[in-house]
């Protein structure tokens, strides 16, 4: 019995696991374990206070790309103009695969610490499976296989019980935020955020739900799809946010219970993240991270090419979907292997993983605004004759959340203008 409820309940978990997995990329590994290895504790909070801003976005995505259909950037082209659409779906994909790229080093240095080798060559090996297995695999399994992958994120929540943390300090740290307007706090705060709700995810999970809306729709032969699914996707949705928010939560008090108590106070990268926990935490705590960074970079690098390829193609007209074999969406698998591979092509350059991370952030900060003004405005126009019914609570805090990330935007300009980045 109980083995056929969790059955179900697997089988109900879709879109949204896999956006929230793919959120806790090997960038983001990076972000949070800066956060615990300057602050401490102190940034615990972060992660629930962007919980439900996250939840809500995620679910406007998901809902529009269910009833249309069509992915995002189909969906945006009806309210925006055509230059101000091209000009964030170029970013969109310039910052995605500089975002690979980041991923893809990060994960070949986390191979290199743990059997040694050359870290370049694993990067490019990595990244060529990736795109074998999103080119060659049917998006009906290719989900599976994903969701799958999302479940080593856990390796993160094991590593915070591999070492001794205070948990009463960090539930003090959580619960009473101590108010603090220090400049290098300010900015690791609005990377945090910045890191949490990313475009490329708004981007993916309408896809994958446009996608799973036109297979319902097939199966069901003809019939229009009910609108009971918003509860399903709502489900998922915050199954999916909540998952990565608890990992992203484990990564900052791993890292504050061990490299900030040792007096590590910066971190370069996941991988530099993973060595300095070897002589503090241990081997297996070591282990876990770093199989972590390559885990959960498996699942980021295909989401990042995947939204990056549906943006483009629904933006040009070309045809594209995941459940296509390659040679009837030429175009679309060609964005794919652009991104992918141009992402690995960086990783050998002399471009430093930094400021790789950095420029992505700017760039998804920058796209991520205008975005989500036009998907508030679908969500209180409709889409063409299609309302786009939400509760209350959903559209506030979708508002909510895009004046939340034009002030994360606006102290990110303020702290380049102002020489603090």
């Amino acid at each position: 019995m109980a083995g056929a409820t969790l059955r179900r309940v697997w089988q109900a978990l879709g879109p949204g696991l896999v956006t929230g997995a793919a959120d806790d990329d090997p960038s983001g590994i990076a972000t949070y374990s800066q956060a615990g290895a300057q602050f401490g504790y102190a940034l615990t909070w972060t992660m629930f206070l962007t919980l439900p801003f996250m939840a809500a976005i995620q679910i406007i995505s998901a809902w529009i790309g269910w009833q249309t259909r069509k992915g995002l950037a189909a969906n945006l082209a009806r309210e925006l103009p055509q230059p101000l659409l091209l000009s964030l779906i170029a970013l969109l994909v310039v910052a995605n695969t500089i975002n690979i790229a980041a991923d893809l080093a990060a994960m070949g240095e986390a191979l290199k610490l743990v059997i040694g080798g050359p870290q370049v060559f694993y990067a490019l090996v990595f990244g060529g499976i990736c795109l074998i297995l999103e080119v060659f695999v049917p998006y009906h399994r290719y989900a599976g296989i994903l969701k799958f992958m999302a479940m080593v994120l856990l390796l993160y929540v094991a590593a915070a019980f591999t070492v001794n943390v205070p948990w009463g300090e960090v539930v003090r740290a959580t619960l009473l935020p101590a108010v603090s307007f220090d400049r290098d706090l300010i900015l690791t705060v609005v990377a945090v955020f910045g890191t949490t709700i990313s475009p490329y995810l708004f981007f993916w999970q309408a896809s994958q739900e446009a996608e799973e809306s036109r297979l319902s729709h097939r199966i069901r032969h003809g019939k229009t799809p009910k609108g009971a699914h918003f509860g399903h996707i709502v489900t998922d949705t915050w199954i999916g946010m909540i998952f990565s928010n608890l990992v992203a939560f484990f990564i900052i008090v791993t890292t504050a219970a061990t490299l900030h108590v040792a007096g590590v106070s910066k971190v370069d990268s996941a991988a530099q993240a993973a060595e300095a926990l070897r002589p503090i935490a241990g081997n297996l705590a070591f282990f876990l991270f770093a199989l972590g960074i390559i885990g959960t970079g498996m699942l980021a690098v295909p989401v990042l090419a995947g939204s990056a390829a549906y943006a483009a193609a629904e933006t040009f007209g070309l045809r594209g979907s995941l459940e296509l074999p390659a040679s009837r969406a030429l175009g679309f698998y060609a964005i794919v292997g652009a991104a992918t591979l141009g992402g690995a092509a960086l990783t050998a350059t002399d471009i430093d993983a930094i400021t790789m991370l950095f420029w992505s952030a700017v760039i998804n900060g920058v796209v991520a605004v205008p975005i989500m003004l036009a998907m508030m405005w679908v969500v209180t126009r409709g889409v063409t004759g299609h309302p786009l019914a939400f509760p209350r609570w959903i559209k506030a805090l979708g508002w909510l959340a895009t004046v939340l990330m034009a002030l994360t935007v606006g102290l990110l300009i303020w702290s380049s203008v102002t020489g603090n980045t």
